[in-house]
């Protein structure tokens, strides 16, 4: 759990009006950063994620190739790792943890590439998910500093429908015995569970059980599936951390700053960026029609979904041969643009 570096961010004024003393921001690299920087990828962390879990498609030949970039995975503020509930000191905690935006996490991600790298200019921008709101943004607030940005199964706001999921999330983890006064007071196993059978509902598709997908990884049945697959993941996070998440999330738009005032439209129309959108043709949360409408707002946007049955995580498809070789396909000929 060691296994980043930690960029010290000091006193972090936060777009939510509080100051956050002694503020973190902990990354990993990949590769090596060439003599004119050029070769910078920025790929910020999903949903719950921590760098260890999505480095899976960095490496030699990969999709993120560290023999010919150098890659840098930023956590986000609220996983556990980076400035979060679970390793903030009072007067934060038990409903006083501060709300962290994606226009916090992308001012912290460029300070630090600056700072600690001298990197002014972004080859690519690659998230899925959350790390796909993240990339947007980056478009959109730096659009002079980003040459290509690869968004998967993300949005630019998030929309109505996706935060009715969101809701059913929260309320789901906050019915445990142990919340308590806008906090939690012990772990919150049964929530943690009863997430992770919700999430398994949303984030992969009807077809993906209709064709028994989730025996063919290996599960006995679908209760087996459900307990190691889902339960377990989210039994690996802080409850704290994991409504942290959520509330950026929930508030994630691009738009929502001093640059653009709330206007979308503006803020979509000056992403610069060749920028490729990639929803899951099965997504039940950040839907294909959702991304198309955004994308056709965008000057260099290019419209391209994932063909797959297994909804959300076809954006991340470590146990899915086509869908890798589709992200595959892409990225290559993004950065060879």
């Amino acid at each position: 759990m060691n296994d980043y570096k930690v960029f010290e961010l000091g006193n972090l004024a936060l777009q939510c009006g509080i100051a956050l003393p002694g503020a973190q921001l902990t990354y990993q690299t990949y590769g090596k950063l060439a003599a004119d920087k050029a070769n910078a990828v920025l790929y910020p962390t999903s949903y719950g994620a921590h760098h260890m879990d999505i480095e899976w498609l960095i490496g030699p030949g990969q999709i993120l190739d560290s023999d010919k970039f150098f890659i840098i995975i930023p956590n986000m503020f609220g996983n556990g790792l980076s400035s979060s509930p679970s390793n903030m000191a009072e007067p934060f905690g038990m409903g006083r943890f501060p709300t962290f935006s994606h226009w916090d996490n992308v001012q912290a991600q460029r300070r630090m590439l600056d700072e600690v790298f001298g990197i002014t200019h972004l080859a690519l921008v690659y998230g899925w998910s959350m790390g796909a709101q993240q990339a947007l943004h980056w478009g959109a607030i730096f659009p002079d500093q980003v040459d290509a940005l690869c968004a998967v199964c993300g949005s630019a706001r998030t929309s109505t429908h996706n935060k009715v999921f969101l809701e059913g999330v929260r309320a789901t983890l906050t019915t445990d015995p142990a919340w308590r006064n806008g906090g939690f007071t012990a772990r919150p196993v049964a929530g943690l569970r009863a997430m992770g059978r919700l999430y398994a509902g949303w984030a992969m598709s009807q077809a993906f059980y209709r064709e028994g997908k989730h025996l063919e990884l290996g599960f006995a049945s679908l209760e087996d599936y459900l307990v190691r697959a889902w339960e377990a993941n989210f039994l690996r996070r802080d409850g704290g951390d994991l409504l942290s998440m959520l509330a950026t999330w929930y508030e994630s738009d691009i738009s929502n700053n001093e640059i653009y005032q709330g206007d979308l439209a503006r803020a979509l129309g000056a992403i610069k960026a060749r920028a490729m959108i990639m929803p899951s043709r099965t997504d039940l949360y950040f839907t294909p029609e959702d991304a198309e409408a955004e994308c056709q707002q965008m000057p260099n946007g290019e419209f391209r979904p994932i063909e797959s049955i297994w909804g959300h995580r076809a954006g991340n498809p470590t146990d899915n041969a086509d869908d890798e070789a589709f992200l595959r396909q892409t990225v290559s000929e993004l950065l060879g643009a």
